[in-house]
């Protein structure tokens, strides 16, 4: 089973996958509306927007596992996300990414070292992880921002 295959629902609950993007360049963050580092939203949506049209979408997962920083329900997270910092990139449901009750794509990502060789469970809200069209995983830790040189240079190369 790969990435693409693990069954989702959408934050509205309908069934889905990351089959859609197979091929395409995902950005998967973990996302958080109470959370110091909220404000990341506007670079993920200014990600979404400069590079849509070359195949690359940032995947959203709200969690609430972080000091509870993610208290809302689907409709409120949607509310917040659109009219706070107008995110048009897709949110799937609100998931744990650590523990007992992980979602099945958090137990394949976090087997991924990041450029320091953290592996393993994700540190805090807005941990990164870009899948490149060959499906290779790249993991950044929360506070490398949607800005980060290193950030963007890694999306334009998994984009070519």
């Amino acid at each position: 089973m790969t990435l693409y295959d693990i069954p989702l629902q959408t934050l509205s609950g309908d069934a889905s996958s990351l089959a859609g993007y197979e091929g395409e360049t995902i950005l998967i963050v973990n996302v958080a509306s109470k959370c110091g580092l909220t404000p990341q939203y506007e670079g993920l949506e200014a990600l979404q927007k400069q590079y849509e049209n070359k195949g690359f979408s940032v995947v959203g997962f709200p969690c609430n596992q972080f000091a509870g920083q993610e208290p809302g329900s689907a409709e409120e997270i949607q509310t917040f996300c659109s009219t706070t910092y107008g995110v048009t990139f897709p949110l799937f449901e609100k998931i744990d990414v650590n523990g007992e009750h992980q979602s099945p794509i958090y137990a394949e990502l976090e087997k991924v070292a990041d450029a320091e060789g953290y592996s393993g469970d994700v540190r805090w809200n807005f941990e990164k992880f870009l899948v490149g069209r060959d499906g290779n995983v790249t993991r950044f830790a929360p506070l490398v921002t949607p800005e980060d040189p290193v950030l963007v240079a890694a999306i334009e190369s998994a984009l070519h």
